[in-house]
């Protein structure tokens, strides 16, 4: 079984993913590192904006690099919004994660291409949403409880910048799949969102082993 789940930055896909996983027994990806690991390396090597150092990191990262705790920070999350619209980049990853859901007992990927074009036949696709102002509140409420300092203004201009760029490249770009059922998380709770997803991936999939 694989189960996609797509949406903005700080929706709530991350956690919902986790715990999909978890409920079903399958593996979970959270595709957002592999783009975020590629930027931290690039922010590194001071050559975020060279599409090809991209790639080239891309096809050799190193799956254990994605443990790295640095892969969570704010500056990272910007840079994956920027390396992820490089098409060299999205192509180097793409199989790499293929390949993941493709091995039993299956996968839940969350990212914002995964039922568009990583796993266009997944057996269900959720679409999860939530306003920018609620997600920048998560977001401010996560990074303060790893006691960092945050300005919740400025995150939420930064995840408005990085809707705009994910919905606006030309290359795979954010949006919901024909077929997908869009959960909007901007009032429910981690327990609640977690509870209509389980409903809607039962409902799907039901509906797929009786086609």
């Amino acid at each position: 079984m694989i189960i996609a789940i797509d949406g903005p930055a700080a929706s709530g896909k991350g956690t919902l993913g986790r715990r999909i996983a978890a409920h079903y027994g399958l593996r979970h990806l959270d595709t957002g590192l592999l783009y975020r690991a590629v930027a931290l390396k690039l922010i590194h090597r001071d050559m975020l904006d060279d599409a090809d150092a991209g790639a080239e990191e891309a096809r050799t990262l190193d799956p254990a690099f994605l443990a790295d705790p640095m892969l969570r920070s704010e500056a990272a999350g910007a840079g994956a919004s920027i390396v992820s619209v490089y098409p060299q980049v999205r192509q180097a990853l793409l199989e790499f994660q293929r390949r993941f859901a493709s091995e039993a007992p299956g996968a839940v990927l969350d990212g914002r291409d995964i039922g568009t074009v990583i796993c266009p036949d997944a057996d269900a696709k959720l679409f999860v949403i939530a306003s920018a102002e609620e997600r920048a509140r998560r977001r401010a409420l996560e990074l303060r409880g790893r006691g960092e300092d945050v300005d919740e203004e400025a995150i939420l201009a930064d995840i408005r910048a990085r809707d705009h760029r994910d919905m606006s490249r030309a290359n795979a770009p954010l949006k919901a799949a024909d077929d997908a059922v869009t959960l909007d998380t901007t009032a429910l709770d981690a327990d609640a969102a977690f509870a209509a997803a389980v409903a809607i991936v039962d409902r799907l999939v039901a509906r797929a082993r009786t086609a």
